[in-house]
């Protein structure tokens, strides 16, 4: 049955090391322009709220959050995750090696941005863990511009798409889709899926 559900996103009292590098990256760009958090926030069209539990380490973002954040500030979302990055240049390639990777974590998602040392990416190619089992763990759908590449490695994965009925994955099946489209996935088996995400984005910054 098609499923009119984001994932929430999550606080604790823990603070891991990801979050406390993304609010120093926050702060760190915030204050270099001159902005308070109302203005990063309207900014980023995200409550003020959001943005002050973010910078200090307090929540962790969905990918459509983390699109409008990098959006709102004016930069690519791997300068929130890496301070010193380039920009991609033509005939040149960059290599991430095991454990290198951008972490970013949730209750209900595990990330590892690839390449995130690389500015103004036409691709944000990610590996992910599906903690999520349940469409209840949702309060609504992720969607953000451009389109979007999903292979199974490890598991079993249910893509559920706003309007439509489920999609199930089995190891090495993929999904290509318009990432506008409301958008969550869900492990279908009894451990956590593992997964290859690439999204294109499109968009010219603030």
């Amino acid at each position: 049955m098609p499923l009119s559900l984001q994932a929430k996103e999550t606080t604790d009292d823990s603070l891991p090391l990801d979050r406390v590098t993304l609010g120093q990256r926050l702060r760190q760009i915030r204050k270099e322009n001159g902005w308070t958090l109302a203005e990063v926030a309207k900014r980023s069209s995200l409550a003020t709220s959001t943005v002050s539990k973010v910078e200090r380490g307090l929540m962790s973002l969905t990918y459509d959050r983390f699109m409008q954040l990098a959006d709102g500030l004016g930069v690519d979302v791997s300068e929130l995750f890496t301070p010193a990055g380039e920009s991609f240049a033509p005939q040149s390639f960059a290599v991430t090696r095991d454990g290198e990777a951008g972490h970013h974590e949730t209750n209900l998602y595990v990330y590892d941005m690839l390449e995130s040392e690389l500015l103004n990416k036409q691709m944000v190619p990610m590996t992910g863990i599906i903690r999520a089992h349940d469409v209840q763990d949702f309060s609504e759908f992720v969607k953000h511009p451009g389109e979007e590449f999903l292979m199974v490695l490890d598991g079993e994965l249910e893509v559920h798409i706003e309007g439509r009925e489920p999609v199930h994955l089995s190891v090495h099946d993929s999904i290509y889709f318009d990432s506008n489209m409301g958008h969550l996935y869900v492990s279908a088996g009894k451990k956590d899926a593992k997964i290859v995400v690439v999204c294109a984005t499109s968009g010219e910054k603030k």
